[in-house]
C-alpha cells in the first residue's frame, strides 16, 4: 500500500489534518488526487488510504502546509506538521516559504499502559518540543531544494534533477534530516519536505530602466548547530558549531549571479562552561587532536567549496590569544596552494567604532577572491563563470564581529562582487559603484543587516550587537542602548534558558536518542538538597537585598558610626553571596537534561 506514493514526485502543497480519536490523517488538498497518510495515535505506525474512514465522533479538521517529520520519544512518537507560512520571496523563480507555526501532535496512547516512572521521563522529554514548536528561521520551497546553492543545483545532473527534493539535498543544511526518517524508510515521497534553518531576504532595486533583483540566503550546518555558550569549537570529525553558508545572488534580465562565503567556530576541541561569569573561560580539549581535527574540516571545505581562504578575527590576547595560536599552529599542518590562511586582530585593529580598517584585511584577501570569481549564468542557463573558492571568516561567537564584518568585509566582499557583476553585464559603468545610488546602497545595507540579525537571533536569542553600524555605516545613541540591553539578556538566556533549548535542538536533530536504558533517571534524582530548590532570581535578590541594606547603612553611618558598621556588614554579606554563587553557579543555572550541568 505504501508503494502508492512512489509513483508522484511532485510535493503537496496544501493539505488538511484530520483529528480521529485513534488517528491522524493527512489528506492532500491541492488537487493532485494523492492517497491520504494515516498516523496511528497509539504508536505513530503509518498507512496510506484512498478514502476518509466514516467516525461516529466529529473529528477536528485544520489546513496545513507540510510533514516536517516525525520524532519517537521513550514510549510514544510525536507529528510535527506546518501550520502557517508566509511567502518570502523567490529563489531562482520558485517561490520561497517561511515556516510561521510548527504544531505537534502526540502518538503516545500507548503510554497509558507504561510505568509510572516512564509516563514522568516522556512528560519531560516532551516538554522539549514545547520549545521545539518555537524554532525560528524555517524556510522551504516546494519546487526546488533551498539546501543547495545555485552553483550545486546547476551542477545536478539529469537524473538527479528527477530525483525527490529530499534525495538531492545537501544533508548538512536540511534540518529536519532526522525527523524524515520514518516517512523516508516508509517511500513517502510526495509529503517528504526539506526545510532549511536560516536566513531569507531580498529586495529590487532600479539602476536607470534596468531592474536589478538581489537574495541573500543563510544556510545553517545541522551537524553541530546550536545556541551560544553550548555549542562551541569542532567535533572529532572536523565539523564545527555554527557553520553559516551565506549566498549572495543577483539576478537580471534572465542572468543570474551568485557568490558564496562561509563562517563557522574555530575548528579546534574547545568548550565554554556555563557558570554565572559573564565570559565563562575557554577550555581546550584534546589539544593533540588539533592537527587531525583542523586537517578534516579542510579537508571537507576542500571537497565542497574548492579554494579555501580562512581569516581568523580573534584577540591575540588573553583565552582567546591562546586559541587563535593554537589555531595558527595547528594551520600550518594543512596551508598549501588551495588553503591560505590569515589572522586579523579584529579588535586591535578595529577598536570599537573604527570598522573602515576592515578595508585593509580585504586588500590581504582581494587577489584570492578575484581568482575564484563566482557563478555566472546566462539567459539558457549555461554556465559561463563558476565560483572556485570560498573565503571562510571566524570569532569566537561566530556572530557579532563576523557580523560587523559583513558590512566591511563579507558585505564588502559581496559588494565589490555585486559590481564586477554588474560591470561585466553592462548595467555599470568602469568607475560606478553601488555607492553611486543611494537607495541602492541603503538596501544592500538592510539586506546584510537583516541576515546578520536572523542568524543572531536562532543563535542568542536577541539581534546583533553593533547593528546600527551596519545599517547606518556608523555606531548611534540608541544603538549603544539597544547593545546594552542585549548583552543583558545574552546573559541571562545563556545561564537560564539555552541549556534547554540546546537539548531540544539536539532531541530534534538525531544528536541525542532517547532510549529506555538511558533515561530513567530523572534530572530530580540526579541532584538533591540546595540544587533542587535554589534558583537564579533568589540568589539575585539576595544579593541585590544586601547592596540595598549596604547602602542604605552607608547613607546613615555620617550620622552614627553603628550604621557604618553594618553597612561594611551588609556589603561583605552581599559579596560572600555573589562569590558563593559565582563558585556554584551550577546550582542556580538552568541544568539541561542530556548534557553534563553547568
Amino acid at each position: 500500500m505504501m508503494e502508492k506514493a512512489d509513483s508522484s514526485k511532485k510535493l503537496y502543497s496544501r493539505l488538511r489534518l484530520w483529528e480521529f480519536p485513534d488517528q491522524y490523517i493527512v489528506e492532500p488538498t491541492d488537487g493532485s488526487c494523492g492517497s491520504s497518510l494515516v498516523i496511528s495515535r497509539k504508536d505513530g505506525s503509518m498507512s496510506l488510504i484512498d478514502k476518509l474512514p466514516e467516525s461516529s465522533s466529529v473529528p477536528k479538521v485544520r489546513p496545513i502546509f507540510g510533514v516536517v517529520g516525525m520524532l519517537k520519544l521513550l514510549a510514544g512518537s510525536y507529528l510535527i506538521v506546518i501550520t502557517e507560512h508566509e511567502c518570502v520571496g523567490s529563489y531562482l523563480g520558485h517561490p520561497i516559504f517561511k515556516v510561521s507555526s510548527l504544531k505537534i501532535f502526540p502518538c503516545n496512547h500507548s503510554l497509558e499502559n507504561s510505568p509510572a516512572e516512564q509516563k514522568k521521563m516522556e512528560t519531560e522529554f516532551s516538554g522539549l518540543l514545547n520549545v521545539a514548536e518555537k524554532t525560528s528561521g524555517l524556510y522551504f520551497s516546494y519546487e526546488t531544494n533551498l539546501t543547495l546553492s545555485a552553483q550545486r543545483l546547476n551542477d545536478l545532473g539529469d537524473e538527479s534533477k528527477l530525483l525527490p527534493l529530499w534525495r538531492q539535498a545537501e544533508p548538512r543544511f536540511l534540518w529536519n534530516n532526522y525527523m524524515l526518517e520514518v516517512l523516508i524508510d516508509n517511500k513517502l515521497d510526495p509529503y517528504i519536505l526539506p526545510v532549511v534553518q536560516g536566513s531569507f531576504n531580498n529586495f529590487q532595486a532600479a539602476i536607470g530602466e534596468d531592474v536589478i533583483d538581489v537574495t541573500l540566503v543563510a544556510r545553517r550546518c545541522t551537524r553541530r548547530n546550536g545556541t551560544r555558550m553550548w555549542r562551541r569549537g569542532a567535533d572529532s570529525d572536523g565539523y564545527v558549531a555554527n557553520f553559516v553558508e551565506s549566498e549572495q545572488i543577483m539576478q537580471f534580465n534572465g542572468y543570474t549571479a551568485s557568490f558564496v562565503q562561509v563562517r563557522g567556530s574555530i575548528p579546534l576541541l574547545w568548550e565554554q562552561i556555563v557558570d554565572l561569569t559573564y565570559k565563562p573561560k575557554f577550555q581546550i580539549v584534546k589539544l593533540e587532536e588539533a592537527p587531525r581535527v583542523v586537517e578534516r574540516h579542510f579537508l571537507d571545505l576542500r571537497k565542497k567549496y574548492g579554494a579555501v581562504f580562512a581569516v581568523d578575527l580573534v584577540n591575540t590576547h588573553g583565552g582567546e590569544g591562546r586559541l587563535s595560536e593554537k589555531y595558527a599552529g595547528a594551520m600550518q599542518h594543512v596551508v598549501s596552494d588551495d588553503v591560505r590562511y590569515l589572522h586579523f586582530d579584529f579588535h586591535h585593529i578595529c577598536g570599537h567604532v573604527h570598522f573602515e580598517r576592515l578595508s585593509i584585511l580585504y586588500e590581504q584577501i582581494s587577489d584570492f577572491i578575484e581568482r575564484n570569481g563566482y557563478l555566472l549564468l546566462n539567459e539558457k542557463g549555461e554556465k559561463m563563470k563558476e565560483q572556485l573558492g570560498v573565503v571562510r571568516t571566524n570569532c569566537i561567537d561566530c556572530l557579532d564581529r563576523t557580523n560587523v564584518t559583513q558590512i566591511w568585509l563579507q558585505s564588502m566582499i559581496g559588494r565589490k562582487m555585486l559590481e564586477y557583476q554588474l560591470r561585466r553585464l553592462g548595467v555599470f559603468g568602469a568607475e560606478e559603484t553601488i555607492s553611486s545610488h543611494p537607495k541602492f546602497d541603503d538596501s544592500f545595507k538592510v539586506l546584510w543587516a537583516n541576515h546578520g540579525d536572523d542568524i543572531s537571533l536562532q543563535y542568542s536569542g536577541t539581534h546583533a550587537l553593533k547593528g546600527d553600524f551596519v545599517r547606518y555605516g556608523q555606531r548611534t545613541i540608541q544603538g549603544i542602548l539597544m547593545d546594552g540591553w542585549n548583552a543583558l539578556a545574552r546573559y541571562y538566556l545563556n545561564n537560564f534558558c539555552d541549556g534547554t533549548k540546546q537539548d531540544a535542538i539536539d532531541l530534534l536533530q538525531g544528536h541525542y536518542i532517547v532510549s529506555v536504558g538511558r533515561d530513567m533517571t530523572t534530572p530530580s534524582q540526579k541532584g538533591g538538597g540546595l540544587e533542587a530548590v535554589a534558583s537564579f532570581p533568589l540568589a539575585l535578590s539576595l544579593v541585590l537585598t544586601g547592596f540595598f541594606f549596604a547602602t542604605m547603612s552607608l547613607r546613615q553611618g555620617q550620622y552614627d558610626l553603628r550604621h557604618f558598621f553594618f553597612s561594611f556588614m551588609w556589603a561583605g554579606l552581599s559579596v560572600a553571596l555573589a562569590a558563593f554563587v559565582r563558585a556554584n553557579g551550577r546550582i542556580f543555572c538552568n541544568r539541561p537534561r542530556l548534557h553534563k550541568p553547568c
